[in-house]
C-alpha cells in the first residue's frame, strides 16, 4: 500500500476528531446560553450534537472541562487582537486604553454569540493553560516594552500585568451586567485606574 493511501485514513481521522470537538464546543456554548452554566448538564450538551455519549467522553470528562476549553478558545482568539492594540498605540496611555477597549469589545461580542447570558456563578477557569499563559505573556511584553522605552514608569512589570488582567476581568464582568454595556466608559475607567495607581507604585532600580 502506498504512503498516500496510508496517510489518507489518518488524515480523515484527524479531521473527524477536530469536527467532533468543534461540534461539542458549539453545542456547549448554545446550551450554556439557553440554560445557564449551573443548570446545564453533559447530557444536555450531547443532545445538541449528533454524537454518542461515549464520543463526548473521548474529548472531555465534564462540563467544567468543556467550559475551560471555551475559555481557552476565547484566549486564543483574543491574543492577536491584544497584540494589534499594542502595535497601533503611540503612547502608554493610548496602549492601556486601546488594550482595555479591545478586551471589553471582545467580551461583548463573545457574549452575544448564541445570546449567552452573563452569570455570576461559573467555574474557576485555569490560568496555567498555554492559551491563558500566552495572553499573560502578551500583556507582559507590552508593558515591558513601554517601560524599556521610558513610556511607562519603572515598576514591577509582573505585578502590573497581573493587576491589569485582574482589573480587565472584574470591570469587564461588571460592564456586562449593565444594559447596554458601555465599552468606552469601562475602558476609560480601567485605564484611568491603572494610570493613577501607578503614581503610588514603588519604582524599581
Amino acid at each position: 500500500m502506498s504512503e498516500a493511501a496510508l496517510a489518507e485514513p489518518a488524515g480523515k481521522r484527524e479531521r473527524t476528531k477536530l469536527a467532533n470537538r468543534a461540534a461539542i464546543l458549539a453545542a456547549a456554548r448554545a446550551v450554556f446560553a439557553q440554560m445557564g452554566y449551573e443548570a446545564a448538564s453533559v447530557r444536555d450538551i450531547i443532545r445538541r450534537t449528533e454524537l454518542a455519549s461515549g464520543t463526548f467522553y473521548n474529548y472531555f470528562r465534564s462540563k467544567e472541562e468543556v467550559f475551560e476549553a471555551l475559555a481557552d478558545d476565547g484566549a486564543r482568539r483574543f491574543k492577536p487582537v491584544l497584540r494589534a492594540a499594542r502595535e497601533n498605540a503611540k503612547s502608554f496611555t493610548e496602549y492601556l486604553k486601546g488594550a482595555f477597549h479591545a478586551y471589553f469589545s471582545f467580551i461583548v461580542e463573545d457574549n452575544a454569540l448564541e445570546g449567552r447570558p452573563i452569570e455570576e456563578r461559573r467555574p474557576h477557569v485555569r490560568v496555567d493553560t498555554p492559551e491563558m499563559i500566552a495572553v499573560y505573556q502578551e500583556v507582559r511584553q507590552g508593558l515591558d516594552a513601554a517601560i524599556a522605552k521610558g513610556m511607562a514608569p519603572k515598576v514591577d512589570a509582573d505585578y502590573l500585568a497581573c493587576a491589569c488582567i485582574g482589573i480587565a476581568q472584574e470591570v469587564g464582568a461588571a460592564m456586562l451586567r449593565r444594559s447596554p454595556p458601555d465599552v468606552t466608559a469601562a475602558a476609560a475607567f480601567a485605564a484611568g485606574l491603572v494610570l493613577k495607581g501607578l503614581e503610588g507604585a514603588p519604582r524599581k532600580d
